[in-house]
């Protein structure tokens, strides 16, 4: 039997919606993935084994080779920087990186961002000659500015019904966000056929839904 391709799938809001992706493009996945508890899933009629992760971990495990393939947004893509190939946007989990605060806001002299993204939100203020202090948080970023921790904060934004419903505002959009179908260096050197094959039938899916 010939290898595996593994593929990092990240859990949560995108692993539904990339399922639904393959199975269009003739790669049939099990319809219970988004709920399954295992970590390791081989599906070897299709070639492919599935490490299911959490996103943030996605392009770590691509970049050090324990999977040939990730699939990961372009938030965690640019916060984490990591070493690797990136392949093909897949067009889907559309959402957008923005800066967010309370409608009355005006700018302080020592200003505070909190944030998941410290790396993404140091660069963009910086790039902007803006000074201001990042403070990292791991979940309930909308309280930041309610409790006057931050000024301001970035997060990513799909809907902004939890915005409205906490009385904040997007001042800025930073980026739009998409996942990502990305490659380790070396698997894509080495598994070349294999990965291009994967590519080209997810490509001729992305192409008929743009």
């Amino acid at each position: 039997m010939s290898e595996l391709l593994r593929i990092a799938m990240p859990k949560g809001r995108i692993v539904k919606k990339a399922a639904e992706l393959f199975q269009e493009a003739g790669l049939g996945l099990p319809d219970d993935i988004d709920d399954s508890r295992k970590y390791i899933i081989p599906i070897p009629e299709i070639g492919i084994e599935l490490i299911m992760a959490k996103p943030v971990d996605v392009p770590t495990f691509v970049e050090y080779g324990v999977t040939d393939l990730g699939i990961v947004g372009k938030d965690v893509l640019v916060e984490e920087n990591r070493n690797v190939y990136e392949l093909l946007d897949l067009g889907i989990a559309r959402c957008r990186m923005s800066v967010i605060g309370l409608p009355d806001w005006k700018p302080t002299l020592h200003p505070r961002v909190a944030t998941k993204y410290p790396n993404v939100a140091s660069k963009y203020f910086r790039e902007r000659g803006q000074q201001v202090e990042v403070i990292k948080l791991n979940g309930s970023i909308e309280l930041a500015p309610l409790i006057g921790l931050a000024d301001r904060i970035v997060d990513m934004v799909e809907t902004g019904t939890t915005l409205r419903e906490n009385g904040l505002v997007e001042m800025e959009t930073m980026f739009h966000i998409t996942s990502r179908l990305i490659a380790n260096r070396v698997s894509f050197r080495m598994k070349n056929d294999k990965i291009q094959s994967l590519c080209d039938r997810l490509q001729s899916v992305v192409r008929v839904k743009v």
